[in-house]
């Protein structure tokens, strides 16, 4: 009985900790973070060195003057154009004949000097007329590859890029970017020791479908942009994103970039970092259920990163960075098994006490809710859903990898085209 109760009592807090306790921990880490640099900013208008110091140098000063904690307060693209750098933008594609002529469109109609962009189609085993319509439409570069994975073709695309980018940047072909999302992505580059900038995605689901990914998304930024202030970003976004070139790395085939490239940045001593500035939309996927699919095929390409590709050690991070890893990933990532054991533990001593039968029932509750928004539309019950079904996704994608690797290959997503 008394492992009972351990087990449960240790999977139950884990899981308040993962959804509830983490937020929490980051808001009053950035409060304090706040307090104190507004502290300091008001003892240097007034004079004062901080306490404990003679005077302050001018890094600290330069990064008390931010908007964010870590982001300059200069408009974006600023700079006269002949100053700007040498960007290549990258979309890579897959069967992208009905999007990918609006795509180039809306990466030339970007904010930045025409004579220094570069937009590159990197066609991965396209059997549509893919290539066809991005050459069309203005691409300066169109590769036709083997099919060989959204990574490889990335590959490719960053050796072909014209000598003079300095960044690379990365779309997919059905993001469209707001027209000063790359001014954005290049402000947080040029700050010292940032190696890698996301932007924000917003989701666009004019059908009024079920999907319930918009909640979860904006959970999730609010949670990515206080790591950002704090340290790095956890995982970035693969619609849009953008990297120093000199510290672009080669990742295997089957890891993604929007997982893989914050933790290897941060081991190479680079910061990974959130740009809600940077702003684009995708269309959602309609339904819960394409959502499940769609989450599915990501954590197949996640498990190989958690398992093999170095995530979860610890060296290499700052400590800040360890404990965002092990909050925001690996617990995120064990949710359905500590799920499962509170589950189990609670049914078991809910004989025992009252505090046992309301958490068997708190957890049959939402289970039960997830059945019932199969077939009733009601908010709460669709909410619900989604949740138990993206916890099955990590464990489905698990499965998959297990059982028959995680091929390189991919597909778009149905619906979001």
């Amino acid at each position: 009985m008394g492992a009972l109760k351990i087990a449960f009592w240790t999977s139950a807090g884990l899981l308040a900790y993962t959804q509830a306790g983490y937020p929490l921990l980051l808001a009053a880490w950035d409060r304090a973070r706040r307090t104190r640099g507004a502290r300091v900013a008001g003892e240097r208008s007034t004079g004062a060195p901080p306490a404990g110091t003679s005077s302050a140098p001018p890094v600290a000063a330069a990064m008390v003057a931010t908007t964010d904690g870590g982001r300059a307060a200069a408009p974006a693209g600023g700079a006269p154009p002949a100053e700007r750098p040498y960007v290549t933008l990258v979309i890579a594609a897959h069967r992208e004949a009905a999007v990918i002529a609006g795509k180039v469109r809306n990466a030339l109609a970007l904010d930045w000097p025409e004579d220094r962009l570069q937009v590159i189609v990197a066609c991965d085993g396209s059997p549509d007329e893919t290539p066809r319509l991005a050459r069309e439409a203005g691409a300066d570069v169109v590769l036709e590859l083997p099919w060989g994975g959204k990574v490889r073709a990335q590959d490719a695309a960053v050796r072909a890029a014209d000598p003079r980018s300095s960044i690379i940047a990365f779309s997919d072909a059905n993001s469209a970017w707001r027209a000063d999302a790359l001014a954005h992505l290049v402000e947080r580059l040029e700050e010292p020791g940032v190696g890698y900038a996301c932007g924000q995605v917003r989701f666009v689901d004019a059908s009024g479908g079920t999907n319930q990914e918009g909640l979860y998304w904006r959970y999730e930024m609010w949670l990515r942009e206080r790591e950002s202030r704090l340290c790095s970003v956890t995982a970035g976004n693969g619609a849009i994103y953008a990297v120093r070139r000199a510290d672009y790395v080669e990742v295997d085939p089957v890891m993604g970039h929007d997982l893989s490239f914050p933790f290897n940045f941060v081991r190479r001593g680079r910061r990974a970092v959130y740009e809600p500035a940077a702003l684009a939309t995708e269309k959602m996927v309609p339904s819960i259920e394409g959502e499940w699919a769609r989450k599915r095929r990501m954590m197949s390409h996640a498990w190989p990163i958690v398992l093999r590709g170095g995530m979860l050690s610890p060296r290499g991070y700052p400590p800040a960075y360890a404990v965002m890893i092990a909050s925001h990933r690996a617990l995120r990532y064990g949710a359905p098994l500590l799920h499962a054991v509170a589950l189990g533990t609670s049914g078991a001593l809910a004989g025992t006490a009252p505090v046992y039968a309301t958490a068997f029932a708190a957890q049959a509750g939402l289970f039960g809710g997830a059945l019932l928004g199969r077939r009733l539309r009601a908010r709460p019950l669709l909410v619900a859903r989604y949740y138990v079904l993206t916890n099955a996704a990590i464990v489905a994608g698990l499965w998959d990898h297990l059982r028959h690797g995680t091929p390189a290959g991919w597909a778009p997503p149905e619906g979001t085209r």
